[in-house]
């Protein structure tokens, strides 16, 4: 987790927790009284019922600000290459993968076919684009 990320739990009395024990130590390490007070964020967050909306409004601003100082640090077509590596686009011939996990970049999906279409020399159209 980035120190970023690591403020907003602490702000907001987030903690991730598995098992009844966790929720127990979470809770005492934030001073939290009443389970009844806690919201289940999803993949073991858990966060006071009254927090929750600012805590998720907060990792939103931190992911959108990655997203702009990736952009920043690499470009746009950097980006998409590095992304149709990861996902082995080259190699399934399909790019969906690519255009599903840069959908929240402003990247427009033709421009990642483009892109693709490129460095295979390919004249035909995905199936998933």
């Amino acid at each position: 987790m980035t120190a970023k990320q690591d403020k907003v739990f602490k702000e907001h009395q987030a903690f991730f927790a598995f098992s009844d024990k966790q929720v127990g130590e979470g809770m005492k390490e934030h001073g939290l009284t009443s389970r009844e007070r806690l919201c289940n964020m999803g993949s073991g967050m858990v966060c006071p019922k009254e927090n929750a909306d600012n805590l998720l409004k907060d990792l939103t601003k931190i992911y959108q600000d990655s997203i702009k100082q990736d952009i920043k640090e690499n470009g746009i077509n950097k980006i998409v290459r590095r992304e149709l590596s990861n996902h082995e686009c080259y190699y399934t011939g399909d790019c969906g993968a690519c255009v599903e996990k840069l959908a929240d970049y402003p990247i427009n999906p033709d421009d990642i076919v483009k892109i693709f279409r490129n460095k295979n020399h390919l004249s035909i159209t995905p199936a998933t684009a």
